[in-house]
């Protein structure tokens, strides 16, 4: 039986790290050069259904894999550490609620969680690449604010998504894997 749970948590890493890909992959472009795209609420939604570190880990996988395979290798260690940082705060909210939110704006709440810890996060890195290209820290952090709207429309769909999608989704969850036959 516990071999069954242990193979039951990899595949829904997996699936969950090829949903966050496949969300990132479908963009809708933005003025900024940024692009709007859906992999974010995937990994909110993998940390609330399968967990912290199985969720932040599928998450990481997935952006991790977009960004090799198009051209951000560079990128892609930030967005692992970022998808169990951004994963924690969501979760920190998650359990505020005891693990069972039963209204959608609990799970607003939590999203505005992991949306503030996705934008420090995007300033920081932002900030940090800018000091990197030989800028100082005001002007590179500035810099960084002014490139935060692409982030907040981002934020703004995961946590409208995640609000529409959570409860069926955990519900067809807990048939499946909680109505199971032994």
């Amino acid at each position: 039986m516990k071999s069954n749970k242990r193979i039951q948590n990899l595949v829904l890493i997996a699936l969950f790290a090829a949903l966050t890909l496949m969300g990132t992959m479908i963009k809708i472009p933005l003025p900024t050069g940024a692009f709007l795209h859906f992999g974010n609420a995937v990994v909110l939604l993998a940390v609330l259904l399968i967990g912290y570190w199985q969720g932040a880990l599928a998450g990481g996988i997935g952006f991790f894999i977009f960004d090799i395979l198009n051209g951000f290798a560079a990128e892609a260690p930030y967005f692992l550490v970022e998808s169990f940082i951004v994963g924690a705060a969501a979760y920190l909210a998650f359990s505020f609620f005891k693990r069972k939110p039963t209204r959608i704006r609990q799970i607003i709440i939590i999203g505005i969680c992991a949306g503030i810890a996705k934008f420090i996060m995007s300033v920081i890195k932002a900030t940090v690449m800018s000091m990197i290209a030989g800028a100082q820290l005001k002007p590179a952090f500035f810099a960084a604010l002014a490139t935060m709207p692409a982030t907040v429309i981002n934020i703004f769909s995961t946590i409208l998504i995640v609000s529409l999608v959570y409860f069926p989704l955990r519900h067809a969850m807990q048939i499946i894997f909680h109505n199971q036959p032994a």
